[in-house]
């Protein structure tokens, strides 16, 4: 029996619509709209010279210019369709050596990209695009490559300063490189802020032997006294063609990024000496890897008669951390704590809490 007719609205490519990125994991970056920040909760960061620090979830700046001075942020500026982008602000500028290495930059393990077949005849395409927004204009460079052996920097242009501007770049992959496809770095993608000579090359827009981030002629942001460079909107998907941003549910994009790194609290557990707590922590995902535990500030625990008891200063150590999941800590630092009695964990200072790191 007919109840009338259904009118369909057939899918164009005019509606963002694309065969070849509908299903699955479109987006091999991780949190490309910069919504997820654990570990400042949108505070600026003042990062290290000299070594690797972790901003907004899954991307981390290294640089080593003499004197320099960098922040990171996240912040609400931001292009049409978007609400977060990540600030990094050049405070005092740098002196660049041969082989100074200052990028911005995101790993992608080894199992999310490894349908792309680097390094073999049926390498895919790749297109990246990403949002800026820098005080300098000029032309700036963006490197892939593999952990050692094959790198491929390209350059794109920022016309005009304090204006947002979409990038584009399609990479044709390669055919030779160690490609991880596991749980390791499978992808080491960086934006270059000020690199010196030892990772410089002229070869642009191919894949070279060698690990190389910067081209020769762009701009090092880094040199610029309170030069400020924004971005979001990160994308690299398969094919030639930037299609309409990949946007998750907030909660599976914190998910994705609780796979590398979590923030979490002591719930229960037992007071073994009267200085050491053995606690329960409940891990929200597995992670990559074993995590590394740390702490940001001391813990507050209380039994069933007396408390709280609070660390007189930072003591961690893990106890359970099987299958890449981490279920039991042991905290040391208290005093009066009795022996064999039932403890209950508290966020009596909620910025205070056990970090669980599995970073690439």
């Amino acid at each position: 029996m007919a109840y009338g007719t259904v009118n369909v609205d057939a899918m164009t490519t005019s509606d963002g619509y694309t065969s070849a990125g509908t299903y699955g994991f479109k987006n091999r970056i991780i949190n490309g709209a910069m919504v997820i920040d654990q570990r400042n909760a949108g505070a600026s960061q003042s990062l290290s010279n000299g070594s690797g620090t972790y901003t907004l979830d899954r991307y981390r700046v290294f640089y080593d210019a003499t004197s320099a001075v960098l922040t990171s942020q996240q912040v609400s500026t931001a292009p049409t369709g978007f609400n977060y982008s990540q600030k990094l602000t050049v405070s005092t500028a740098g002196t660049i050596s041969s082989g100074t290495n200052c990028t911005y930059m995101q790993f992608i393990e080894g199992y999310n990209f490894a349908d792309m077949q680097w390094g073999t005849v049926n390498a895919k395409t790749v297109t990246l695009s990403f949002w800026v927004y820098s005080s300098v204009a000029g032309t700036f460079s963006v490197a892939l490559s593999d952990n050692s052996s094959v790198s491929y920097v390209t350059t794109y242009t920022i016309s005009s300063a304090n204006t947002w501007t979409q990038i584009i770049l399609t990479i044709a992959g390669p055919t030779s490189g160690s490609w991880n496809t596991t749980n390791g770095v499978g992808l080491n993608l960086r934006w270059d802020l000020g690199c010196g000579s030892t990772v410089t090359t002229s070869s642009t827009n191919a894949w070279n032997s060698g690990t190389y981030y910067k081209a020769t002629s762009s701009t090092s942001l880094i040199t610029n006294n309170g030069a400020t460079f924004y971005i979001t909107g990160v994308q690299l998907e398969k094919g030639s063609t930037a299609t309409s941003f990949d946007y998750r549910p907030y909660g599976t994009e914190l998910v994705l990024c609780q796979r590398y790194y979590q923030l979490v609290y002591p719930t229960a557990g037992n007071a073994t000496t009267s200085t050491i707590a053995d606690m329960i922590v409940s891990c929200f995902t597995p992670m990559r890897a074993n995590a590394t535990l740390g702490q940001n500030g001391v813990l507050t625990v209380y039994d069933d008669q007396v408390g709280p008891y609070t660390q007189s200063s930072t003591s961690i150590s893990p106890l359970g951390n099987a299958n890449n999941v981490v279920n039991t800590i042991r905290l040391g630092n208290f005093s009066g704590l009795t022996t064999n009695r039932f403890l209950i964990g508290s966020p009596a200072n909620p910025s205070n809490y056990v970090t669980l790191s599995a970073e690439l």
